[in-house]
């Protein structure tokens, strides 16, 4: 039977690759909506799919992997209801914005909800937006209701604080429904996306890995635009190689939750102005000008046409090692800050980019080390608090914790009004 057409309908409207899945999935997802339509030609198959929008999403549901559990891969959600605790502590902070794209039969988007709730967080503290181009998924979604495949954890403990028992099905309690908004959309539909962005978060894991490179790379421009510039973006383990934008881990030793790469705001003209002329020297007067007499000794001349090297400067090193960051070399950006840091002047932001690829590294010790000395330099840069916050909560310093999560939004209110 040649599926073809099929398949190249199913390339454009959601960017299957077909090699994913394998050609006889493919063959016995369409033959079976053939057979139920009682239609023998694929091509006759393949243009009423093309007419009909229903047809189309039935097949959908036929090929696609739906295949999910909740708290699938307890670490992700642990490190999430981290970061939302702590963006949530900040004051006049808007509630924390999720998205989990595709969102199958809801287990993932409820147990973000779990996480937070575990967590302390109230619903008005947070929202939830889930989406999925299968409808069925979705009306499995919204009812809540779920059989003992989607508890696969050795840990469920939070079945019996989240569900009850009916018969062989667990419910889900109606405080963590009211947490998730459902709604159709193609995640590779412009239109469906249109209206959607500014999230904290975004779960998009295993959906990269069945989609053609260009729709990976749409998709990319998708997800990027529908993260806030500091937001961060949760996949499956296999797929940050996939993306080709400039992403780096976003918790210590991560493989899974991704941010934005480095992109520090220019210091040339501050930096470069402290590293020439040190304060004491710009303040003092100078003196008038006297003549010299000449040298006893003749300078060294310098080969004609050999360049002069010059000292680098702090935002030359930054530019370099944040360039380095985005590229996912860690280790030589962090040899270039250590190359030339007794070389420049005290600087918090140094400091705090070391920091930052210290934990990148999985370097939990070095980092906190960084981090102070940004403090120590900037006593009150929230940025290296709320990263010790999160630091402090993966060691299990709840008490550690929370003082630098008071300490960041004392910082971040005074520079609110300021």
């Amino acid at each position: 039977m040649n599926i073809d057409a099929a398949v190249d309908l199913l390339r454009n409207w959601i960017g299957l690759d077909a090699s994913t899945i394998g050609t006889p999935s493919l063959a016995r997802a369409i033959r079976g909506r053939m057979d139920a339509l009682g239609v023998g030609d694929p091509e006759a198959y393949a243009a009423t799919v093309r007419s009909d929008p229903a047809e189309r999403d039935r097949l959908v549901e036929d090929v696609i992997v739906a295949e999910s559990w909740f708290f699938r891969d307890r670490q992700v959600f642990n490190f999430v209801a981290d970061v939302a605790v702590t963006l949530a502590s900040l004051p006049g902070r808007s509630p924390v914005r999720i998205l989990c794209a595709p969102c199958a039969s809801g287990e993932e988007p409820y147990s973000v909800a779990m996480a937070l709730l575990d967590a302390g967080l109230q619903p008005t503290q947070f929202s939830i937006d889930a989406v999925d181009v299968s409808r069925a998924a979705l009306e499995r979604a919204q009812r809540g209701r779920y059989s003992a495949n989607a508890f696969r954890n050795a840990d469920c403990t939070f079945r019996d604080r989240w569900f009850r028992t009916e018969g062989s099905t667990a419910v889900l309690d109606d405080r963590v429904r009211r947490c998730v908004r459902f709604d159709w959309a193609n995640l590779l539909d412009d239109r469906s996306m249109a209206e959607r962005g500014g999230y904290d978060v975004v779960f998009c894991r295993n959906l990269l890995i069945y989609l053609t490179a260009e729709a990976r790379g749409q998709m990319e421009r998708t997800l990027n635009r529908l993260l806030r510039n500091d937001g961060i973006l949760v996949l499956g383990a296999a797929e940050p190689p996939i993306l080709r934008g400039d992403w780096i881990p976003a918790g210590a030793a991560s493989l899974f939750a991704l941010r934005r790469g480095v992109h520090l705001p220019s210091t040339s003209g501050p930096a470069d102005a402290r590293q020439a002329t040190p304060p004491a020297a710009a303040a003092k007067p100078r003196a008038p000008a006297r003549p010299t007499a000449p040298p006893l000794v003749a300078a060294p001349q310098i080969a004609p046409g050999r360049p002069v090297e010059q000292p680098p400067t702090l935002s030359s090193v930054l530019e370099q090692a944040g360039a380095l960051a985005n590229e996912r070399r860690h280790l030589e950006a962090l040899e270039l800050c250590e190359r030339h840091r007794t070389a420049l002047p005290p600087s918090p932001e140094l400091f705090f980019l070391m920091g930052m690829l210290h934990q990148s590294l999985g370097d939990l010790d070095r980092a906190e080390g960084c981090l102070h000395k940004t403090l120590y330099l900037d006593a009150a840069n929230e940025e290296a608090l709320l990263a010790l916050a999160l630091l402090a909560r993966q060691r299990g310093d709840t008490r550690m914790a929370e003082t630098y999560r008071q300490s960041a939004a004392r910082a971040f209110a005074r520079k609110s009004s300021s």
